[in-house]
């Protein structure tokens, strides 16, 4: 009998919105519109990360969305003490603990659960003070994923960034994925090399955490194009996907943008 079909929980994070905003400092657009063309459309969850620059989600946003949601809210913090009083005062489904430095971009790679062991254990003890579950947003390694079920986390999100990037210099002819990765040209043998060896990093270490009880969700540079080998990995439950749904939306709308996502959601 052919494997029955299965969809992989979708959460949304909705911080373009506000990066849209905040490009010109105005009122519009409101991220809280989102909410219910998210929950009208598929998906599962609303992913927002309340950095400690404010650079996009503010905390009066995190406060309005996490009351009027009609999906739960997975908020994305750092281990700052500001930001894990403000979590526990705001109580969402789920916290899931990030790594910030305020020069990059975007996240750029998952926390250190090594060298900061204590800390983010003590992070993990006060948001389970208040109740509210924990993922931690990791490396895909061994080392990470055992750290993580040591601390007390229920559940791990691997860092898919590595695989999304090597995608994009095998599958497009933009320039800066060449240099801001390596800092040189690759053949194309070698990039599908680097990709099979992310998704097999990305494989063993789902497959880790689900052996030891952690539950697994993966996320970061994921879009409509390159979800294939991530779906393939069963122990892999939910997909934290944004820039590209919000980017889509800009063309077709945002309940079209996710409706189309999570159609894709099925394994």
């Amino acid at each position: 009998m052919p494997k029955e079909k299965n969809k992989m929980t979708l959460g949304v994070n909705i911080d373009h919105i506000a990066v849209l905003r905040e490009a010109r400092k105005i009122n519009d657009p409101d991220p809280l519109m989102a909410l219910a063309i998210c929950a009208q459309n598929g998906a599962d969850q609303i992913t927002i990360h309340l950095r400690e620059d404010r650079r996009h989600i503010h905390d009066e946003d995190a406060r309005k969305i996490i009351q009027n949601s009609p999906l739960p809210v997975n908020l994305e913090c750092s281990i700052n003490q500001e930001m894990i009083d403000i979590a526990c005062k705001l109580q969402p489904h789920r916290v899931t603990l990030v790594p910030e430095k305020r020069e990059e971009v975007t996240t750029e790679g998952g926390l250190d659960v090594i060298g900061q062991a204590a800390a983010i254990s003590d992070a993990i003890e006060q948001l389970h003070d208040s109740m509210i579950p924990v993922s931690l947003f990791i490396d895909p390694t061994i080392e990470s994923v055992t750290m993580s079920k040591e601390m007390n986390a229920e559940m791990v999100e691997l860092h898919t960034g590595s695989y999304a990037n090597l995608y994009a210099m095998l599958n497009s002819s933009l320039p800066y994925t060449h240099h801001s990765i390596f800092g040189l040209d690759l053949p194309r043998h070698e990039l599908q090399v680097r990709i099979e060896n992310a998704v097999e990093m990305l494989d063993s270490s789902a497959k880790k955490a689900k052996d030891i009880g952690l539950e697994v969700a993966a996320g970061h540079g994921l879009n409509y194009l390159n979800l294939s080998p991530i779906l393939e990995i069963d122990e892999i439950i939910e997909l934290n996907i944004g820039q590209s749904i919000i980017a889509r939306s800009v063309f077709t709308g945002l309940a079209e943008a996710v409706s189309d996502m999570k159609r894709l959601c099925v394994r």
